[in-house]
């Protein structure tokens, strides 16, 4: 589970954000002032950080420069300030994306999403088990034991490594799409079902076990 720390002084916009990113699986943590924010990123370890500008303490501009001279963590900026200006001088100290207020809270999950995928790349294994079924990221090949799956798609596979990276992990049809289409989700559901039944037909040409559990309402996991 990422861990994401969020610095920003109204606490009702921090109270929003964490709530929906705490429902999209997130753990969350909350500071009110630059320098409480400050002991916090540099004494734990976080996944991806949460900025706003105009903190009290310390403005937000000083601490993404502490930051980022102590942390190679992801930094999202969610700020009122939307002049041209500030937004280069803050992707010039370091910032890894830049957010104006007000905002929808889907597309901060949407972006946070993006920077973790862009942090996890060249961390994560090439391969990924599951019981007998494997997944081949260098090779682009799904195997059940050591028989290959025929004609996995681009989509087929993305959906695939983001189950299998959490097994135990149920998630919507909104975040898988987003995930294997890298594009946002637009309401359509027909074309990810189709995907799954394409991906379990797939399966079960090699196998009789059951992979993918539909969790009714929500989504879709790993079956245990």
């Amino acid at each position: 589970m990422s861990k994401i720390l969020i610095v920003e002084d109204e606490e009702s916009i921090a109270e929003l954000e964490k709530d929906y990113l705490e429902l999209s699986g997130f753990e969350v943590e909350i500071e009110n002032d630059g320098e409480a924010g400050l002991k916090r990123a540099i004494s734990e370890e976080f996944d991806l950080f949460i900025l706003d500008l105009m903190l009290p303490g310390m403005p937000g501009e000083e601490l993404l420069t502490l930051i980022r001279k102590k942390c190679d963590i992801p930094v999202i900026v969610i700020t009122a300030k939307d002049e041209l200006d500030d937004k280069i001088d803050i992707f010039a100290k370091g910032a890894d994306d830049y957010i104006t207020k007000p905002f929808e809270i889907k597309e901060v999950i949407a972006r946070i999403q993006v920077q973790l995928r862009h942090k996890n790349k060249d961390m994560v294994s090439d391969l990924i088990t599951y019981g007998k079924l494997r997944l081949d990221r260098k090779a682009h090949r799904i195997y059940i034991s050591d028989e290959a799956v025929d004609c996995i798609t681009k989509q087929e596979f993305s959906i695939l490594e983001l189950l299998m990276e959490h097994p135990k992990q149920v998630f919507s049809k909104e975040d898988i799409f987003e995930y294997a289409w890298d594009e946002p989700y637009m309401g359509e559901t027909k074309t990810l079902d189709v995907h799954i039944s394409n991906i379990r037909k797939k399966l079960k040409k090699i196998t009789e076990t059951e992979y993918i559990e539909t969790v009714w309402g929500i989504g879709y996991k790993l079956k245990e």
